[in-house]
């Protein structure tokens, strides 16, 4: 199931291209009568309303909370 955070939040220009893309395709293959844009439309609006794309839900992005080594590194200096 679909949450509403997930549908409403963190739109960004491909996923916003998605949906173009998806609503074109649909017009597209009803116009023509036609099965494979339908299918297409179909796999770009999915991705669409999910924010999935080609690894998953987000499994193309970068983590963006690193956690940062904070311990402090010792050096000898060797003569």
């Amino acid at each position: 199931m679909i949450s509403k955070e997930t549908l409403l939040n963190n739109w960004h220009i491909m996923r916003i291209a998605r949906l173009g893309l998806g609503i074109y395709f649909i017009v597209y293959a009803f116009q023509m009568h036609n099965l494979l844009p339908g299918l297409i439309a179909t796999f770009l609006l999915y991705q669409a309303i999910t924010n999935s794309g080609c690894c998953g839900a987000e499994g193309c992005n970068i983590p963006t909370n690193k956690k940062t080594n904070t311990k402090d590194i010792d050096f000898e200096e060797i003569k």
